[in-house]
């Protein structure tokens, strides 16, 4: 900007804001500070003095090019929309295939799966710590057969299949390749992504099995495996979604995701792979909050940070190396149990920040979660409201919209800059691991939803419904239980495999794998082995924690 030109506008904003000053006596605002989720302080208007150090092509460039601020695709939406991916799974394995299949029918374009809890702390159903959680907050797996079942009637080589499973993630991925061999599916041509991000279980989700240390292994041999074997499939998501649920701020989720993904390129350079074999198949997991434009800018800041990371500090020379491509989820964390129509209205306006922060797949929360696990009617309108910000809206046929706006580069800039900020102290702390393991990074997501939520009780943040705009309910009775006696069926079929595979060839797979796992080869071979024996989820998790131990959490309690 010219010097003349910089004079004039400061003398014009200037002026302005003291009109607005002598108005605010007799209009004043709502509030005296305005500030968003991250603590980042909002200004009363944003012009080109905000962004005038900004150089363009160094920090926001065009789309599909280094630093992919503007979107990792030069077309985006133009060319094709996300994938429309919803998150299912209950009760039995054949429950879970009649909702994949209703999805499908619908138009998802992509199955997401939701395990139990069992399935994914590695307990087969019939074991006393699986009571009272068989098929509750997602399907049952025990076994190659129940996966069979899960999947029958869908040709793996024609979707997209992404499995949010962390601890176990090596056995079920062994599953889902074992019933793609079944249907003829040659390996290369299986598409989807495990999430495999186990750092996160430590500090927000609590799915974890094994210490950090094994834990790394199993992830960067899952790299090392499909870089040969899957090369389509995206060997880890790594999650910023079950950080920010567990209360964390826009920066924090940025700076902690980030800072475990450093944590695992370090990890697999370490097991000798080079950063070009695997970081192309790296994929991410993002929560679309409610603060609308401080979402759109933490999805462009993360896709400029990631960028810079891989070429600057890992030196990756394939563009591929430093693309951002994730996937998005609504706040599930925002719903409310009250009037829980207005959810429709949360999860629109989280999902349509997503598409304008240039998502490649997104998952739009149902109405009732809040309640229950999702109705089929619920599902419905959840996946219509995707395919109304995408065939109605027209928000999607230019690329980056709101690229350029004052406020949302001076916002992306700054929600960088604060996320420098915690991974170099990440980082002087020896890494996420370490930050993990002195519970720096627990201690920080727990002060910033301690402040949240006394801002609501105090009606400091408004929450509709809750704590402002209340109305008399009654009691919701559609509401969609699991029948406890999934448990029973889950237990009838385990023994029913027991009694009918070559128990023999079980007791060898888990030995080899057993020699595999006190050795340093591969586990993903011997793995698959044993899940094509039908040895159990439980089986083969349990020669894991026999080799490799169970990890016990770091306690947190101040500062």
């Amino acid at each position: 900007m010219p010097h003349y030109e910089r004079a004039e506008l400061e003398q014009a904003l200037d002026k302005w804001e003291a009109s607005v000053r002598k108005s605010l006596s007799k209009s004043p605002e709502r509030k005296q500070e305005f500030i968003n989720t991250s603590n980042v302080p909002v200004k009363r208007l944003y012009t080109p003095l905000d962004i005038e150090d900004l150089p363009y092509l160094e920090e926001i460039g065009f789309p599909g090019e280094y630093p992919f601020t503007r979107g990792i695709q030069p077309t985006m939406y133009r060319g094709r929309f996300w994938t429309m991916r919803q998150y299912a799974g209950f009760g039995t394995a054949e429950e879970s295939n009649k909702r994949y299949h209703y999805l499908l029918q619908q138009g998802q374009t992509g199955l997401s799966v939701a395990f139990d809890l069992p399935t994914q702390i590695g307990f087969d159903s019939d074991h006393e710590m699986a009571i009272g959680e068989v098929g509750k907050v997602g399907v049952a797996i025990d076994s190659l057969r129940d996966m069979e079942i899960l999947f029958d009637g869908i040709p793996l080589g024609e979707v997209s299949t992404s499995m949010t499973i962390n601890a176990p993630a090596s056995v079920l991925l062994a599953m889902y390749m074992a019933v793609a061999e079944k249907q003829g599916v040659p390996f290369k041509d299986l598409r989807g992504t495990i999430q495999n991000d186990i750092l996160k279980e430590y500090t927000s989700r609590g799915t974890y099995i094994f210490p950090p240390g094994p834990s790394m292994r199993i992830v960067t041999d899952i790299f090392q495996f499909c870089s040969k074997e899957l090369p389509q499939w995206n060997t880890i998501s790594i999650s910023g979604y079950h950080i920010r649920e567990a209360g964390s701020t826009a920066v924090q989720e940025v700076a902690f995701t980030l800072a475990n993904g450093i944590a695992y390129v370090e990890a697999a350079i370490r097991a000798g792979l080079d950063v070009d074999e695997f970081a192309p198949r790296l994929s991410f997991f993002f929560n679309s909050h409610l603060d609308f434009f401080e979402e759109i800018a933490k999805f462009r800041a993360v896709r400029r940070l990631w960028a810079k990371i891989m070429k600057e500090r890992f030196h990756a020379k394939n563009p591929r190396s430093m693309m951002v491509r994730f996937h998005t989820q609504t706040a599930g964390c925002t719903l409310t149990a009250q009037q829980p129509y207005n959810n429709i209205i949360r999860v629109a306006f989280q999902a349509l920040a997503a598409v304008l922060g240039g998502t490649q797949s997104l998952h739009t929360n149902s109405m009732d979660e809040a309640l229950c696990l999702p109705s089929e009617e619920a599902v419905q309108i959840a996946l219509r409201t995707q395919q109304l910000i995408a065939y109605e809206t027209n928000v999607c046929d230019t690329v980056d919209p709101l690229g350029g706006s004052y406020y949302i580069e001076s916002l992306t800039e700054e929600i960088v800059k604060r996320a420098e900020d915690y991974i170099k102290r990440i980082d002087e702390m020896g890494g996420a691991v370490k930050a993990i393991e002195k519970g720096f990074i627990q201690r920080e997501i727990q002060d910033s939803a301690y402040k949240y939520q006394k801002e609501i009780e105090e009606g400091a943040r408004t929450v509709v419904g809750v704590n402002r705009f209340k109305v008399e309910e009654r009691l919701n009775t559609r509401i969609l239980r699991v029948d406890p006696k999934v448990r029973e069926v889950q237990i009838k079929r385990l023994r029913e495999l027991k009694g009918q595979r070559n128990n023999q060839e079980v007791e060898r797979s888990l030995k080899r794998l057993r020699e595999t796992a006190e050795g340093e080869e591969n586990l993903m071979p011997t793995i698959y082995e044993a899940v094509k024996s039908y040895a159990t989820l439980g089986e083969i998790c349990g020669v894991l924690r026999e080799v490799f131990g169970e990890y016990q959490p770091t306690v947190t309690i101040g500062r």
